[in-house]
């Protein structure tokens, strides 16, 4: 499934692109061993979370969109430096970051004191027919300090119109959010989808036993087996 992302042509030289999120995994994957010794089972080497392809491939999915300024945040104020063209064909905000006012969470568990960020996004995002795209915080970046919030957008249809980003910023938060810092993961997903809840039959009731033991048996089986 292709995803078009488009900007103006003048912004163009200034944006970082958006990136597929596999060619940007974060520091610590790579630095943190594949298995470990766990005092709590008296020292018994187990595996870690890099040895968990579920784990992996979300933080390998779709693409992320990227900050293009660095936005220093100070008393809780923002400050940047950057200075795009005043577009004459286009309405886009030329300030990279705008603010929701907390009220408008109010009522929710996502209820602050603090300015909600909105990350402005100069890409437009389109996919083929039957696609939408799922907009989130990045996986495997919690250390970002903001927390992007989640949305669906029909992006089959809506093609033409930019995305812009909501996000908390973490109280008390004072430091550069870099250029180049992943602000969304943007995942397309089907739009069509049903559920059906039934029991297992006896020869699945097998079949799922025979995976769970090859699974604890011998390490990657899932990654070599069921992973496409």
């Amino acid at each position: 499934m292709k995803i078009t992302a488009r900007c103006h042509p003048a912004l163009e030289p200034l944006l970082p692109p958006p990136v597929p999120a596999g060619r940007m995994l974060p520091d610590w994957l790579s630095r943190m061993p594949s298995e470990i010794a766990a005092e709590s089972l008296g020292n018994e080497s187990i595996r870690t979370l890099k040895r968990c392809p579920p784990f992996i491939d979300a933080m390998r999915l779709g693409v992320l969109i990227l900050s293009p300024v660095d936005l220093l945040v100070k008393d809780g104020e923002l400050h940047w430096e950057w200075d795009p063209p005043i577009l004459e064909d286009a309405q886009i905000s030329r300030a990279p970051v705008g603010v929701h006012v907390p009220e408008q969470a109010d009522g929710t568990p996502l209820a602050t004191e603090s300015l909600i960020l909105k990350f402005i996004n100069y890409w437009t995002l389109s996919t083929e027919p039957g696609w939408s795209l799922l907009f989130h915080h990045p996986a495997g970046y919690p250390n970002l300090p903001f927390q992007t919030l989640s949305g669906v957008v029909d992006s089959d249809l809506y093609t033409d119109g930019y995305v812009h980003f909501p996000a908390l910023l973490d109280p008390g938060f004072d430091g550069i959010i870099p250029r180049g810092a992943p602000v969304a993961q943007v995942v397309p997903v089907r739009k069509d989808s049903t559920l059906e809840v039934i029991t297992m039959t006896e020869s699945e009731i097998a079949d799922n036993r025979a995976m769970q033991d090859g699974l604890a048996r011998e390490p990657g089986l899932y990654r070599k087996r069921y992973r496409r």
